[in-house]
């Protein structure tokens, strides 16, 4: 049996003090041929060209609508326990329910 994946949390300061295996000197000094080179080199990449972007269109999110909405207790201590952004996750809940029950995305 496939034992679990292990995650640990750590604070901002910590993970900026953590020193990673990746090789920055070796990386910065890649010219765009190097990289190239490495890309062509990489079954699973490809460079995108012109070409690619040509019909590329620039979706904006629509902004969220401010509103006052009324929760029993229990429910939004549940959410707020869950840290930050508690508002953006009763969010996709509402949205998981809506498409759900077959409404259309915007």
């Amino acid at each position: 049996m496939k034992k679990p994946a292990t995650i640990t949390r750590i604070s901002a300061a910590d993970a900026k003090a953590t020193k990673g295996n990746t090789d920055w000197k070796r990386l910065r000094a890649q010219s765009d041929e190097d990289i190239k080179r490495a890309v062509a080199d990489d079954p699973d990449e490809s460079l995108t060209d012109a070409d690619f972007w040509k019909n590329a269109e620039l979706v904006l999110p629509e902004a969220k609508e401010k509103i006052s909405l009324r929760l029993d207790r229990d429910v939004l201590d549940f959410f707020r326990k869950s840290g930050r952004r508690y508002q953006t996750r009763i969010n996709a809940v509402l949205r998981a329910f809506m498409e759900q029950e077959g409404a259309p995305r915007r």
